[in-house]
């Protein structure tokens, strides 16, 4: 005789109960960054937006970024950390390939024996991440499940690379998911495109770091051995983001059921202005939605990017509990995910 599995008991819907961000305390300027490029503060905000980011000092490392930034999310949502059934942690700098930051994190947020894991979905991380917890609350095996983008992508930032040095900044963003009587996420549409591996990634992989492997080395013009850095085919990536990008986010707002003039705010990820302004021109977003452009003070975060526009927008107003948002992240895999949903 075959056993019947017991159907799952978790909510019937899942929301998003609460925000929180961390941004290091030190700002970077563009004129900090044209000390390593030959380049200006014109070109640098025309092609990208970007004025000032924020770097990492040395006490400032993902884990207590991360803490910083769930805690306040945590705080924002009403609850305790033994509440917390799910540590999800995106991030693609954290170096030590084992074990996951996330188990260090659920630790220390005193969660109890919360699942932690890590996930590499690069700035697409949050919406992983989002699509993750809502079947961990709508299934039962947890609660509350804390979701947490963190980068310090300054540890992999080649500063004398032009076409890359001026884009990414530090930081960690964070949301608590949890039960809803009503849907507050809406389906994820998710994807990747890996015959577009090589677009975005990381100069040379870590394994070239072993002994007898030397001529698989970086090195500067002194003969310095050079730390992997991030590299990019910006033109590839601009086109890629802004004619497939608006289509996975017209498919998000289908699957939800919501048309562009019924979005209040939109919060894709803050990689650079110009891809931001023409996706709200190819989705023709009415002057009523508020778009969220972070990208101007805090660079490219990664996955943290999300997060962290939608905590600024809530905190100074632009934006308010309840407001229908459409989120998207894309980047390195290729991989992207997109979903409406209800701000808390």
């Amino acid at each position: 005789m075959t056993a019947k599995i017991r159907p799952a008991k978790g909510s019937p819907h899942a929301r998003i109960h609460g925000v929180g961000g961390y941004r290091p305390t030190r700002v970077v300027p563009n004129e900090e960054i044209l000390k390593h490029i030959d380049s200006s503060d014109e070109w640098i905000r025309s092609r990208s937006g970007i004025a000032t980011r924020h770097w990492a000092g040395p006490e400032e490392t993902v884990a207590e970024m991360t803490l910083e930034a769930a805690g306040k999310a945590i705080a924002d949502a009403g609850i305790t950390p033994d509440q917390v059934g799910a540590v999800i942690i995106s991030t693609v700098s954290h170096f030590k390939q084992t074990p996951s930051i996330a188990t260090e994190i659920a630790h220390r947020l005193g969660t109890g024996k919360a699942a932690a894991f890590d996930i590499s979905a690069a700035c697409a991380g949050f919406g992983y991440g989002l699509g993750i917890a809502k079947g961990l609350v709508v299934d039962g095996s947890a609660e509350y499940a804390l979701v947490v983008g963190v980068e310090r992508l300054s540890d992999l930032t080649d500063l004398k690379d032009r076409s890359t040095a001026f884009l990414f900044g530090d930081g960690a963003g964070a949301a608590v998911i949890g039960p809803a009587d009503e849907p507050g996420i809406g389906p994820v549409v998710w994807g990747s495109e890996g015959d577009k591996a090589d677009v975005i990634t990381q100069t040379v992989p870590w394994d070239a770091f072993r002994v007898g492997d030397v001529n698989a080395l970086p090195v500067d013009d002194a003969g310095e051995l050079k730390f992997p850095a991030l590299r990019q085919e910006g033109q590839t990536v601009f086109r890629w983001a802004v004619f497939e990008m608006a289509k996975v986010a017209q498919q998000a707002l289908d699957a939800a059921g919501v048309a562009a003039e019924d979005l209040d705010v939109f919060v894709p990820h803050q990689a650079n202005m110009r891809i931001i302004d023409s996706m709200v021109k190819t989705l023709k977003l009415p002057e009523t939605v508020t778009v969220a452009r972070d990208v101007e003070t805090t660079g490219n975060t990664s996955a943290a990017s999300i997060p962290l526009a939608m905590e600024r927008l809530l905190a100074t107003g632009q934006a308010k509990s309840g407001d229908t948002a459409l989120v998207i992240g894309f980047g390195a895999g290729l991989v992207y995910a997109a979903a409406v949903v209800t701000l808390p």
